[in-house]
């Protein structure tokens, strides 16, 4: 378990461990990636994660299994993740310091 790859804000933990109780099913945490999409190429891809897959990164953080894809690694070491809500949207943040540009709207990043 590498803790270094991903950490999460209290206000995030408190997110995921609401998410994961409201869930419908069998939840074992969340799962973390990058997909290509956006102006900037990555975006990031949170879901719910009933199994693990082979080769992924396995995070205990606190009472919460994070795992992360292992295409996604390269891409997250050092990273916090945060979840923001205001009065127009809500949802998880991260602050990567591997990102070397962002698009204006905040929705994609390069590295």
């Amino acid at each position: 378990m590498n803790k270094d790859i991903l950490k999460l804000t209290e206000r995030a933990k408190n997110r995921v461990k609401l998410l994961i109780k409201k869930s419908n099913g069998n939840v074992l945490g969340i799962r973390i990636g990058v997909k290509t999409a956006g102006c900037s190429g990555m975006k990031y891809h949170v879901e719910y994660a009933s199994d693990i897959k082979p080769f992924e990164e396995k995070i205990k953080i606190e009472d919460l299994t994070i795992l992360i894809d292992p295409a996604a690694v390269m891409f997250l070491v050092g990273s916090t993740m945060d979840y923001q809500e205001n009065k127009f949207s809500s949802g998880f943040e991260f602050s990567n310091p591997n990102e070397i540009a962002r698009c204006g709207c905040g929705e994609s990043f390069s590295v």
